[in-house]
């Protein structure tokens, strides 16, 4: 296995130090570590961000998040230069947008519909289809949960002027990176922090907490029916917290490629599932 970071932007040569822990625990474990310009990437100059990676047969990116069109081109520019990645395209979409999981997480996940874009009738197509009551916004790949009240949070759907000025918010918040379109989710109380679990290949590898709260690690929860809905993932997150009922609700899932981890998961135990 190769292993890919982003490059540091001001050591170009080195691993951004965010990725820094993982790069030197995959060169102590015997694996090959490359850079990769990650602002290339998110340019769509793919064969430029590429420029440092020596051939190999079987790549895994740890890197920032990259919109789905550019980790194709990443994985084409790879490919090129004789480098398969562990992950293909498709797997990636799937994992990485809410419309390419939400289909097979129904039973599992809040009741959620979104738009193609991010005009106002579409939005509001949605916010009346979901129908009345509390919702969460976010879009295709990230919320703005950090700005709750003013940019994800809900309150009533039926209030169509204070639901657009969460929406506009939003899509201000997320300018540039504002991704597919507007989702809205049911809102559903949890009484757990977030437990991230790590996937290869359809099984669990490892359990720890959520990189928003990196001390606090709930009860391990039932991942029986979980395994079976992304066997065709290579690498992939499911983030999970518990109901006020008690049951289990898958949260996000992401691919493992670009998922965070807290800094109280060891750097070794990442490089070691893969």
């Amino acid at each position: 296995m190769m292993l890919l970071v982003p490059a540091d932007p001001l050591r170009p040569v080195r691993p951004d130090p965010h990725f820094a822990p993982e790069a030197a625990a995959a060169r102590d474990a015997g694996h090959r570590v490359a850079v990769v310009d990650h602002d290339a990437l998110a340019r769509g100059e793919a064969e430029r961000a590429v420029g440092r990676v020596p051939a190999d047969d079987d790549a895994v990116y740890r890197g920032w998040m990259l919109r789905s069109e550019h980790y194709a081109a990443f994985a084409d520019a790879l490919a090129a230069r004789g480098v398969a990645t562990r992950t293909s395209p498709g797997q990636y979409r799937r994992a990485h947008e809410l419309p390419g999981w939400y289909g097979d997480f129904t039973a599992h996940t809040p009741e959620s519909v979104w738009t193609e874009g991010f005009d106002r009738e579409a939005f509001d197509g949605i916010r009346r289809d979901l129908g009345s009551g509390p919702a969460v916004l976010r879009d295709y790949t990230k919320s703005a949960k950090h700005h709750w009240h003013e940019a994800a949070y809900i309150p009533d759907l039926t209030d169509a002027e204070a639901a657009w000025r969460v929406a506009a918010r939003f899509r201000e918040l997320r300018d540039d990176d504002a991704t597919g379109g507007f989702v809205l989710r049911r809102f559903e109380r949890f009484t757990s922090t977030e437990v991230r679990t790590w996937w290869v290949d359809g099984a669990c590898a490892l359990i720890g907490p959520h990189p928003d709260t990196p001390n606090e690690v709930p009860d391990a929860p039932d991942l029986d029916a979980i395994g079976p809905l992304i066997a065709d993932l290579r690498f992939a997150t499911v983030d999970l917290a518990r109901r006020a009922d008690g049951e289990w609700r898958v949260v996000e899932l992401g691919d493992g490629q670009v998922s965070d981890k807290p800094g109280t998961t060891a750097a070794g135990a990442v490089v070691a599932i893969l």
